[in-house]
C-alpha cells in the first residue's frame, strides 16, 4: 500500500505516471513521426526482397537473431544510434560464426577481432572488396557510439556533422540508414540465403 513504504525509499523513476499518463505518451510518441515510420518499414520491406525466398540462415545463434530484429525495430522507430550498434554487431557476430561453422575450414580463436573477421572473409572471397570496405566504414560508425572521442577526432559525431553541414542526429540518421542497407546486403550473400 501506499505510504508503507520505509522512510528511505527511493521512488520508482515512473510512480507518478498513472496508467493512463503512460498509454498517453506511448499513444504520443506512436503517432510522432509516423510517416517516417512507415517509409523505413517499407524500405525494409523492400531491402528484404534481396533475401532468400525461403529466408536466411542466420549464423550466430541468438546475438546474431537478436541484432537482427533488434536492428530493424530500431530502424522503424527511428532510434537511429542503436540500429548502427546492432547492424555492426549482427554483421560481426554473422561472419564469424559463419567462419567457425566450418563451412570455411577455418579454426578461429576464441576472441576474434572484427577487422581479422574481415580480412578472412575476403580472403575466402565471401565479401567483395567493396563489402570489406563498407563493413570498415561502419566500424568507424559504430566506434564514436561506443568509444569516447574527443571533437579532435575524425570520427567524433559532432565533427562530422560540422564537416558535412548537418545536425548531428541527421548524420546519425543518414548512418543509420547506411548500416541497415549493409546489413541486408551481407545478409543476402549466397551464403546465406535459403531458397
Amino acid at each position: 500500500m501506499p505510504g508503507d513504504e520505509p522512510a528511505d525509499a527511493q521512488p520508482d523513476l515512473l510512480s507518478g505516471i498513472s496508467d493512463l499518463d503512460a498509454v498517453s505518451h506511448l499513444l504520443a510518441d506512436l503517432h510522432d513521426d509516423l510517416p517516417g515510420k512507415v517509409a523505413r518499414l517499407r524500405h525494409l520491406a523492400d531491402l528484404g526482397q534481396a533475401l532468400g525466398t525461403q529466408g536466411t540462415m542466420l549464423f550466430g545463434g541468438a546475438a546474431t537473431f537478436s541484432a537482427w530484429t533488434e536492428a530493424r525495430s530500431s530502424f522503424v522507430h527511428g532510434n537511429f544510434a542503436a540500429t548502427i550498434l546492432l547492424c555492426q554487431s549482427l554483421v560481426e557476430n554473422l561472419l564469424a560464426a559463419f567462419l567457425h561453422a566450418g563451412l570455411m575450414m577455418d579454426d578461429l580463436p576464441p576472441r576474434i577481432a572484427f577487422r581479422d573477421t574481415l580480412k578472412r572473409c575476403q580472403d575466402r572471397n565471401l565479401i567483395s572488396s567493396q563489402d570489406f570496405g563498407d563493413l570498415e566504414r561502419l566500424m568507424s560508425l559504430r566506434n564514436p557510439l561506443s568509444h569516447f572521442r574527443t571533437v579532435a577526432d575524425d570520427q567524433n559525431i559532432d565533427r562530422r556533422a560540422i564537416t558535412a553541414g548537418l545536425r548531428s542526429d541527421a548524420l546519425i540518421k543518414q548512418d543509420a540508414w547506411f548500416a541497415i542497407g549493409l546489413a541486408v546486403r551481407i545478409l543476402a550473400k549466397p551464403q546465406f540465403r535459403l531458397g
